[in-house]
């Protein structure tokens, strides 16, 4: 038996990992510091939003600092107050200011029920801000949005039993076990899966009864995703989730995201991986400077950028011997360093033309390839070599 100290370390840590964010965040999430989980399990009375809570205007968040009324931890039953949606997300003119910085500008997007949907962009592009009011932790300043048929803004707890979130970093207390850790955020949700099968989907059976700071940080990112999805959320908001992930363990998480959405629930990932973006996405946006500069499945990117083959290579210096390289070709060239990448309509001609030219002058084309267009390429294009 955990003692009561523990216990209140414990709860202390799960208010820590929600409300990490600041005093927006906290307030959003709408969540308190507690003491014990006999407290959890009567926190109160059944109100007409479908949550079990108890408000306590006495104690403040040590992690973020909030005092406000709405710091209760709740206990969620397996259905709110939302029902069934055709659409799961819907976003139209979106737009959200910082004084005099327009971050999000006129943003409109819609994912269906089901789908994985990626948001791509460059740092200070607008994607958390935009990701941010979809969770409900930021208002917006206009335009329209719904989730699951709600405001987030105005969704309350019902709303929130019904989302996942997987943040950057969660802020476990890194002295819980892994099996505490899950034990105690499940006490949140009165419809959650199992600790069992939640570490079996996350693959971490074996460290199940190990500290979190023995974990390694793949390892604990894999505790981020288990926790944003123990509550069975029927959409769920993915930030960065394979960061620190060895390869092979980042594809069997995208077997396992693969998996949620074909169970039905809503994906939205936000990540700088574009093969992970490629490889799950069925649609997506990419932004820049506040605005959605494309949109569409990942193949119809593809196609917009209207060349079918990507020639790549390195050469040993760049001179004025380049024009004769780059002219006769049929596409654009990209260049970065000493880097080149050729977007090409007829790639045979112009693999013969830049091979005998390198011939002709005794240059080694270093990493010399042949490819079809990514979404990589795509993403260079919309964005530029340098975000």
């Amino acid at each position: 038996m955990w003692s009561q100290r523990k216990r209140r370390r414990e709860f202390r840590g799960i208010a820590f990992g929600i409300c990490r964010g600041g005093e927006q965040r906290g307030k959003a999430l709408g969540h308190r510091l507690i003491d014990s989980s006999e407290e959890v399990a009567a926190l109160g009375q059944e109100r007409g939003d479908g949550v079990t809570h108890r408000r306590d205007r006495s104690r403040t968040c040590r992690a973020c600092e909030c005092i406000d009324a709405l710091h209760a931890a709740p206990v969620f039953g397996c259905s709110g107050s939302v029902g069934t949606v055709a659409t799961a997300i819907e976003v139209e003119g979106l737009s959200k200011s910082y004084g005099d910085l327009r971050a999000v500008d006129g943003v409109s997007f819609s994912v269906e029920p089901g789908e994985v949907f990626a948001i791509l962009g460059p740092n200070g592009a607008g994607k958390s801000t935009t990701v941010e009011i979809l969770e409900g932790h930021r208002r917006r300043d206009s335009g329209r949005v719904s989730v699951l048929g709600v405001d987030p803004s105005e969704g309350g707890r019902a709303f929130r039993n019904r989302i996942g979130i997987v943040l950057q970093e969660a802020g476990v207390d890194k002295e819980l076990t892994v099996r505490e850790t899950l034990d105690l955020y499940s006490t949140a949700y009165t419809c959650r899966r199992s600790i069992d099968e939640v570490i079996e989907m996350v693959e971490l059976a074996d460290k199940l009864d190990e500290r979190i700071s023995r974990l390694s940080g793949g390892q604990q990112r894999r505790v981020d995703l288990a926790l944003g999805v123990i509550g069975t959320p029927d959409v769920l908001f993915l930030d960065e989730p394979t960061t620190g992930f060895d390869p092979a363990a980042r594809r069997r998480s995208w077997e396992l995201v693969r998996d949620l959405a074909g169970n039905g629930t809503t994906i939205v990932l936000t990540t700088h991986y574009l093969e992970e973006a490629e490889e799950l996405a069925d649609h997506l946006i990419v932004m820049a400077g506040g605005t959605v500069v494309a949109a569409g499945t990942p193949e119809s990117l593809r196609d917009q950028v209207g060349e079918a083959t990507i020639i790549r290579f390195a050469l040993p210096t760049i001179d004025a011997s380049l024009a004769g390289l780059l002219d006769p070709l049929h596409g654009d060239a990209l260049g970065r360093d000493r880097r080149l990448e050729i977007s090409t309509t007829k790639p045979t001609a112009d693999l013969a033309h830049i091979t005998g030219w390198a011939l002709q002058h005794g240059i080694e084309l270093d990493g010399l390839a042949v490819e079809s267009v990514t979404l990589e390429d795509v993403y260079l294009r919309l964005v530029g070599t340098d975000s």
